[in-house]
């Protein structure tokens, strides 16, 4: 009877591992979710408060009153500063989280398994992942603040109240570079890196916090050369545009985390030429498209 109580004791080699492996997974979900639900408030709340979007394509039909998305979000109506560039950021990152998080979670949990097979100590190394990927978007922030002022500044100039519109152009245009991005060598490599968590796992494993954190900085890396196109349409359409972040989120989740994913690409690459061309060429109007 004693052997019998002792054998019912035992545990299999790998099934503290395991046990840690299923809490960290439950803990990181529940995180991310919470997390990806902030973020959409967060950001649903700034859009909604933002009387007009800020954009690239508001060229040609400048805001009245002064009080553009810019001004609306706490930046200055004209000129850059560090200050508007840091409230930006801010705003910028929330909005990369809230967009990014979901297609990002299928590689954020293999990174978390793989650290649990290594080390017992999961979750800390798991967020530093994490936040080197969004230091990633952050940077990225920064690039995208003087092109956001520069719209701006564009649509009070003379230039932009002139006899032409220059809207058509500015969006459609973005449209169709976004859409040749997307039929490119460099985008279906990066795409490969995304949608290939244990692969990317495998190959550039990197040991303790350091290591987590360069591998979260490769991966966002890799997650912006895949998407810094259909971004450029979001700060071309507004970044504040409702519409497009929703729209933007959906199809980045499916290029990056659906079985078949990789073959939507081109889908979208054709699809965003075809309506690049169609603005352009005054067919489609920029409203249908810029908020």
């Amino acid at each position: 009877m004693a052997g019998q109580g002792a054998n019912r004791t035992k545990r299999f080699p790998g099934e503290s591992t395991i046990g840690l492996l299923r809490h960290a997974r439950l803990s990181l979900l529940v995180s991310l979710v919470v997390l990806t639900i902030g973020a959409w408030g967060l950001t649903l709340y700034q859009a909604l408060t933002v009387e007009r979007p800020t954009s690239v394509a508001v060229l040609g039909s400048p805001p009245s009153g002064g009080m553009d998305g810019m001004t609306m979000a706490g930046m200055p109506a004209a000129g850059l500063s560090v200050t508007g560039a840091a409230i930006f950021v801010a705003v910028w990152t929330v909005m990369m989280a809230a967009m990014m998080l979901p297609a990002a979670a299928p590689m954020i949990l293999t990174f978390a398994q793989a650290q649990a097979r290594r080390d017992r100590a999961v979750l800390v190394p798991t967020w530093i992942f994490v936040a080197g990927y969004g230091l990633v978007w952050l940077l990225a922030g920064w690039v995208v603040y003087p092109v956001v002022q520069w719209g701006h500044d564009m649509a009070s100039s003379p230039v932009a109240t002139g006899s032409f519109n220059w809207a058509p152009l500015a969006l459609g245009g973005t449209l169709i570079v976004a859409g040749l991005y997307q039929l490119t060598p460099l985008k279906r490599l990066c795409l490969s890196h995304c949608r290939s968590p244990l692969a990317f796992v495998a190959l550039h494993w990197r040991e303790g916090r350091g290591g987590a954190l360069r591998m979260g900085v490769l991966h966002g890396l890799y997650c912006l050369g895949c998407c810094w196109a259909l971004f450029g349409i979001l700060v071309a359409a507004g970044v504040m545009n409702l519409a497009w972040m929703l729209l933007l989120t959906l199809l980045v989740f499916a290029e990056k985390v659906l079985p078949w994913g990789w073959r939507l690409s081109p889908i979208i690459g054709v699809a965003l030429v075809a309506g690049g061309l169609t603005v352009a060429g005054g067919i489609l109007p920029v409203s249908w498209m810029a908020a």
